[in-house]
């Protein structure tokens, strides 16, 4: 199967902790869980932030008051996709916890979500959609080998 490009800056924030988060996410497997979600060549910018800076995010572009796993910033989705994804730290952590899995494997999970969102992919429009971009993240998750986002 035959990816598609991408140019990728991998930043991180200063926060607590983040020599695990630096660990768990080096430039090949980031690259490579992006790639899988790609339709078309791409320039994303990943930035790995802490909770005030996710918030103020949040708050600024969505007005919604606290730190959130992904924010995804679509600048352009043809004839290549250019975009920035913002995951906050101890957000994603906490959630990765509360749902057994790995650092890892949950962060392979938003960055194809936050991917799929920066290509027009949306949950939030009806549940056909949602249940159609799930479906899709299953398939993805799963050529990378990791099991099912949703199953319960």
């Amino acid at each position: 199967m035959a990816l598609n490009q991408l140019s990728l800056s991998l930043q991180f924030a200063p926060f607590d902790g983040v020599a695990e988060h630096r660990a768990v996410l080096s430039r090949s497997k980031v690259t490579r869980w992006i790639r899988h979600a790609l339709a078309v060549d791409a320039e994303i910018t990943v930035r790995i932030v802490g909770t005030e800076e996710g918030q103020s995010l949040n708050r600024e572009f969505r007005k919604k008051d606290y730190a959130t796993n992904v924010l995804t910033f679509d600048y352009q989705q043809e004839p290549s996709v250019m975009a920035d994804l913002v995951l906050c730290a101890p957000v994603v952590e906490r959630e990765a916890k509360e749902q057994n899995k790995s650092l890892e494997e949950h962060y392979a999970h938003l960055l194809v979500h936050g991917t799929l969102h920066a290509q027009g992919w949306d949950h939030e429009t009806s549940t056909e959609d949602a249940e159609e971009m799930e479906a899709y993240e299953t398939d993805i998750m799963e050529e990378l080998g990791f099991e099912d986002p949703y199953a319960k």
